[in-house]
């Protein structure tokens, strides 16, 4: 995969194919404003990017994968949702909306974020409003509120190229992240639908494939049904009454065990606990003792 430049836009590639923890970012250039957006692609390129000029940095959300290297633009403005801001500001605050609350987890987390992610707290930021449509001179850009996966997370579409930025709504067959605290399964349900509404002719991605030329056609509903498929395995493991622990031991998210444990154990238990949440609030199972059930 390579580097691509669409008029004003240019797709930056990740290091390892856009994997976590890096991500494809957007380098655009206005008359008026160059803007980075989720400066995580790689520290060569954008260390390079640097003496080409960037005023601003633009995040779509406060994920650590998409903040990677911002500290790498210290001079610039940052500009998020101002619902996706509060992490930014502390690190516990940060562990807090992801839901680390054992001290194994939160020291294991505090180390990375440290020393893989060099996180500094910021204090100020400006903040996008939700589709707003903002010029930057010879280049336009409409905002696209696509809460979700973040309560803030921001696409952004640009009419004049037809292209349209999805950030973490990577259309992977992973299928869509929704573990946080403030995550929730309905807004990314209705993001998913925002998004593939949207008429354009190119869209890019945070992760993976990265870039699309043509229509993600079947890819959009293959995404979506990933939820449907989860709600399905789950439903199937309560056939007989489980804990929170017996259905994570079910690995109903990732397929199987993987390490490190600390990561992906714990990913999987909030992944399943916001399908619990979900399927709660359907009235399609019930809690009883700490147990799970279908009705």
């Amino acid at each position: 995969m390579e580097d691509r430049q669409f008029g004003r836009i240019r797709f930056l590639c990740g290091e390892n194919g856009g994997k976590y923890p890096f991500n494809h970012s957007l380098y655009i250039q206005g008359d008026n404003l160059r803007v980075v957006v989720d400066p995580a692609c790689s520290h060569a390129k954008l260390t390079r990017l640097k003496e080409e000029g960037v005023d601003q940095v633009w995040l779509s959300h406060w994920h650590e994968d998409h903040i990677h290297y911002m500290n790498e633009f210290e001079g610039c403005t940052v500009w998020i949702s101002k619902r996706d801001f509060p992490p930014l500001t502390d690190l516990n605050i940060f562990m807090d909306w992801y839901g680390l609350l054992a001290p194994d987890q939160r020291a294991y987390w505090k180390k990375i974020m440290l020393e893989m992610f060099d996180f500094r707290p910021r204090q100020t930021a400006c903040f996008i409003e939700d589709d707003q449509l903002i010029d930057l001179g010879g280049l336009r850009v409409q905002t696209i509120a696509t809460p979700g996966h973040t309560p803030g997370h921001l696409s952004f579409y640009f009419p004049g190229e037809d292209l349209l930025f999805l950030g973490d709504y990577d259309l992977t067959a992973f299928g869509p992240w929704y573990g946080d605290v403030a995550s929730s399964i309905e807004d990314t349900i209705r993001s998913i639908h925002r998004l593939k509404n949207i008429p354009a002719s190119r869209w890019i991605v945070a992760h993976n494939t990265g870039l699309y030329e043509e229509n993600p056609g079947p890819l959009w509903d293959q995404y979506e049904s990933v939820i449907y498929e989860r709600e399905s395995k789950l439903l199937a493991a309560l056939e007989k009454p489980k804990t929170l622990e017996e259905i994570c031991a079910c690995w109903i998210i990732y397929g199987k065990p993987r390490q490190p444990k600390e990561f992906f154990e714990f990913n999987e238990k909030v992944m399943i606990g916001k399908h619990l949440e979900y399927a709660l609030g359907q009235g399609r199972i019930v809690c009883e003792n700490g147990r799970y059930r279908r009705t």
